[in-house]
């Protein structure tokens, strides 16, 4: 099988960045795309030429480390797939397939196709967590939680943190991300009394970070790898106002 890759090439922050061609063969239909580019770098370093970077961590959908834009579309041509779980098969030979970064302001290159989605972590650090006294454990099943809470919970916390609700958000929107991660803490019994300061505090620091407004087209779900609704971001400001209300 063979390929003509178009792949973003910029150096640093500062570097302008461009497209570069490379033909590839002796790709196999079964290769996931991301040992595609393995298979790129290994020939680029038998040419003395720099490798390109990218990012990929656990290669099985689970960390959301590989997010990138293939043919325009945030992880590939297929709904709810991250990029480690595509496959050449779901090319043709002799395709031209073009490769870039999330593009967003807050998401800034910092080399090739890796960015900087630490303004994620940001989010996360300002209530994306249950504060809890040191010690000995707690009974797990010391506070009982209903399934339907446990499912709307869990079907939140499967957030992998990819940013690709943000890469294809026209507005560059964070707000899919925030949500799914404060609803997954706001919904269980242990993350209701810190739940207004977590709401408020959290969508705080996103519009801080620069993310722009939800206009609530769906793009974010659609390409979502797990698939997260939309109807949390609707609950999370649902939370918000009412939260604004109380304080």
């Amino acid at each position: 099988m063979k390929v003509h890759f178009k792949i973003w090439r910029q150096q640093n922050a500062i570097d302008k960045g461009r497209f570069k061609s490379y033909e590839v063969d002796g790709l196999t239909d079964d290769m996931s795309f991301l040992e595609a580019l393995d298979h790129l770098n290994e020939r680029l370093v038998l040419r003395n030429e720099p490798v390109i970077a990218y990012e990929y961590d656990c290669r099985e959908g689970i960390c959301g480390q590989c997010g990138i834009f293939i043919n325009g579309r945030a992880h590939g041509p297929h709904d709810h797939m991250t990029t480690c779980q595509l496959h050449m098969r779901s090319f043709k030979d002799g395709d031209t397939i073009t490769v870039e970064p999330w593009r967003a302001a807050s998401f800034p290159v910092i080399k090739d196709l890796v960015v900087d989605r630490s303004a994620l972590d940001r989010i996360v650090e300002h209530g994306g967590y249950i504060s809890a006294k040191t010690g000995t454990a707690a009974e797990a099943n010391a506070i009982l939680v209903g399934k339907e809470v446990a499912d709307k919970a869990m079907d939140a916390a499967a957030c992998i943190g990819c940013g690709a609700c943000v890469a294809t958000c026209k507005n560059a929107s964070a707000a899919l991300f925030t949500a799914a991660k404060i609803n997954h803490l706001n919904s269980l019994p242990q993350g209701k009394q810190e739940a207004d300061k977590r709401v408020l505090e959290m969508s705080r620091q996103m519009e801080l970070e620069g993310f722009g407004s939800c206009t609530f087209t769906g793009a974010c779900e659609v390409e979502c790898p797990e698939a997260i609704s939309i109807s949390n971001i609707a609950e999370m400001n649902a939370r918000r106002a009412k939260a604004k209300w109380l304080g």
